[in-house]
């Protein structure tokens, strides 16, 4: 399937999911206000941040498709990870957010009207249950379409835990519930936005990808016969689906157009890394005195 199908497919389920979620976002803060229930303004804010969060997916697949010009050769690709980045940073201040309302909550407990916050949160899991089946195609493929999978799967258990605060408040009365079901939403949240936020800054600082082992690639380089040394490897990722490589190979004159050849298959093949560049040399570079990296 093309890179162009694939972002066409994601747009169209970012859009579908988009459409309900921020209906649904209006109706759900004004009934969070009404009722005075923290879990449910907690899931409202939440939602608030899906639609934010999709938002920014759609923008950064609208600008990744403008191709490579004189100031960016790369494309835009790269806008991808500062959108992940930017949605990650706002499920945290959300999660900070609820933690410290829920803390003032607890210390001054409020009048909550349990019954128009059940049928708000049912409906809002089905609104994200909906969402989460158009964005689960595109969330193993791609950290933009991954960053808002993971808003809205946080959103959805915020529904369920909102459910069942207002299940446990209409029967025990107790609305120390409430504050107590916030607080689990936002520590649920937090470790995961944290995980996405450390892997969109380790492409934007060009680190390793996570499903790549730089030493399984450089002996599997130097396993590709005439090929006596590689140094100066440098491995990134320029978007969740490009991978890029650099290195300077030591190999005899006459077979250096070969083994270039033979180096691209292997690393299309066995580690899917789809931009390479090789620079073939007959004696180690000064770069080579710097290591093996």
């Amino acid at each position: 399937m093309s890179g162009d199908h694939v972002s066409a497919q994601n747009e169209r389920a970012l859009w579908l999911a988009f459409v309900p979620t921020a209906a649904f976002m209006v109706i759900e803060i004004a009934a969070g206000l009404m009722t005075g229930s923290l879990a449910l303004i907690s899931d409202a804010t939440h939602m608030a941040t899906d639609v934010a969060g999709i938002m920014i997916a759609l923008a950064a697949l609208r600008v990744g498709r403008r191709p490579p010009d004189a100031r960016r050769t790369f494309g835009y690709a790269r806008f991808e990870m500062l959108a992940a980045a930017l949605n990650a940073a706002l499920l945290i201040g959300v999660a900070v957010y609820i933690l410290i309302e829920a803390y003032r909550r607890l210390r001054s407990p409020q009048e909550i009207s349990s019954t128009a916050m059940l049928w708000v949160a049912v409906a809002g899991l089905c609104v994200n249950a909906f969402s989460m089946w158009m964005l689960a195609a595109g969330k193993d493929h791609s950290i933009n379409m991954k960053g808002a999978y993971l808003e809205v799967w946080s959103d959805f258990l915020g529904s369920v835990g909102v459910i069942i605060a207002a299940l446990l408040v209409r029967l025990t009365g107790w609305t120390i519930v409430d504050s107590i079901v916030a607080v689990a939403i936002g520590l649920w949240v937090l470790p995961r936005s944290w995980m996405l936020l450390r892997e969109t800054v380790n492409v934007l600082l060009e680190g390793v990808p996570r499903s790549i082992d730089l030493g399984a690639v450089r002996d599997a380089m130097l396993a590709v016969a005439g090929v006596a040394n590689v140094h100066d490897l440098h491995v990134w990722a320029l978007s969740s689906e490009r991978i890029c490589l650099t290195a300077h190979v030591v190999a005899p004159a006459e077979n250096h157009e070969e083994i270039v050849a033979k180096l691209n298959g292997v690393l299309r093949e066995r580690f899917a890394i789809s931009h390479v560049t090789i620079q073939p040399e007959t004696r180690p570079c000064a770069d080579a005195a710097l290591g093996e990296l």
